[in-house]
């Protein structure tokens, strides 16, 4: 509320320069005192670009979101008590009196001229400010900012949802940060042993495209220390074991430890239990936390492998081998990888590999509500295991596939929006209403440290 009231405000500033400028003539003021005024109003309105919001954000992001949303406010209450104006001069007459001897509309025509640069300027610093800052605001209305901004009546729709938007991410991530305090003052995430993060089918361990998203960071703030699978984006379980059991053991030489904890999304559960049971590394790990894995595969993968033509799968066995092997993988094997993900291999490779002594075991899983809950290829994908699996699933994993060990639960939220396979990594670094994911993973690893992991 008084974000708003403060907004009102300086839009009545603006609006008074309006006056002052129009109607100079008519106010009983000083040649030299309406220069003055006139010209502190030109300063505070070159400083207000610069500075919108006179407030100590707690990041440099929030700082210009919030200038954003306040340029934005500013200049939608502007519009709006230009246009009641104008409306009060026509209905009394009083546009007639102050045009005369010139026609009436002579009036808004000069407002407009001297007037529409000021307010465009103003919607365009906010416009760029808020598109750059505001994760919540997904691409469709980015797109519908940038070019129906000018759109009568609806633009007044599209201002209501990105103004939304910014406020619930400026309040969101304040709140996220001040408990994130707490978390790194206390060292919530310092666990006895280093984490591994291990990724799924399809991804690597880029350096500047975090496949975790924006988790790694937040974990590290708390104390975590952090280390990465390191695998090929697509090859059978036992070879992707191998290359996480390489990495697992460069890690324990490089730091020390006695151990680690796996963290390890999708098919990087399996390749974290292949390396365990069967490479020798039990004694070596501590503990294994695995989200949306399908342990127990997946009933429309098999489909898929069964109706598609061979010589589409080979196509598509090429074409992705190839672009991979170019973004670094050795010996990328598109459909090894697949096959291994199939339900009847998952039987199979549950009854040669059994979990190992020694190791705690525990499992997580999210959904999608609907196939609306994602983006393609996964709303396609959902309808799919929807109907072979006959299940709730994120996209690709259904639920029952996913428990394994201790099962931690199904993470989801209400309305139509749910939780998807990329989701719950944060892959693509989205605020989810009621599924804070950066916060999750540290009560997550909190919980491993209090297990003494």
């Amino acid at each position: 509320m008084e974000g708003v009231k403060r907004a009102a405000r300086v839009a009545a500033v603006f609006c008074l320069a309006n006056l002052l400028l129009l109607f100079g003539e008519l106010i009983v003021l000083p040649g030299w005192l309406t220069a003055v005024v006139l010209g502190g109003l030109a300063v505070f309105y070159v400083s207000f670009h610069i500075r919108p919001r006179w407030v100590q954000a707690a990041t440099p992001r929030l700082r210009t979101l919030l200038g954003g949303y306040e340029l934005l406010v500013v200049a939608f209450w502007t519009i709006l008590a230009t246009g009641v104006f104008y409306g009060v001069l026509y209905l009394t007459g009083a546009l007639a009196a102050m045009a005369a001897p010139a026609p009436a509309w002579m009036v808004p025509v000069v407002g407009a001229l001297v007037y529409v640069p000021v307010i465009l300027l103003l919607l365009v610093n906010g416009f760029f400010r808020v598109l750059f800052t505001c994760n919540r605001l997904r691409v469709v209305w980015r797109v519908l900012l940038f070019f129906t901004w000018w759109v009568p009546v609806f633009h007044l729709y599209l201002f209501y949802r990105v103004l939304k938007a910014a406020r619930h991410e400026y309040y969101f991530e304040c709140a996220r940060l001040e408990r994130q305090a707490v978390h790194a003052e206390n060292q919530d995430c310092r666990t006895r042993y280093p984490i591994v993060l291990v990724h799924g089918i399809f991804f690597r361990d880029w350096q500047h495209v975090n496949y975790w998203g924006r988790i790694p960071q937040a974990l590290a703030a708390c104390g975590a220390e952090l280390y990465y699978g390191g695998q090929q984006s697509a090859a059978p379980v036992a070879v992707s074991a191998r290359e996480l059991a390489g990495r697992i053991q460069a890690i324990l030489e490089e730091t020390g430890a006695e151990k680690v904890n796996l963290i390890a999304h999708s098919k990087g559960g399996l390749d974290s239990r292949y390396a365990i049971t069967c490479l020798g590394l039990a004694p070596r790990v501590a503990s294994l936390t695995t989200v949306n894995t399908p342990h127990r595969g997946c009933v429309f993968a098999r489909h898929l492998l069964d109706t598609l033509p061979q010589w589409f799968q080979r196509l598509l066995e090429r074409q992705y081998n190839a672009v991979f092997h170019a973004l670094g993988d050795q010996t990328p094997d598109f459909m090894g990888g697949v096959r291994d993900l199939a339900c009847d291999a998952c039987a199979a490779f549950n009854q040669a590999v059994p979990d190992a002594e020694g190791v705690y075991y525990q499992s997580l899983m999210a959904t999608m509500t609907t196939g609306k809950s994602a983006g393609f290829p996964l709303n396609l994908t959902w309808r799919l295991v929807k109907k072979y699996d006959r299940e709730a699933n994120d996209g690709l994993v259904a639920l029952s596939s996913a428990r394994w060990g201790t099962f931690l639960g199904n993470l989801t939220v209400p309305g139509k929006r749910g939780i998807s396979h990329g989701d719950v990594i944060d892959l693509l670094r989205e605020d989810i209403d009621g599924f804070p994911v950066r916060e999750h993973y540290i009560r997550l690893v909190q919980d491993l440290k209090e297990k003494g992991f």
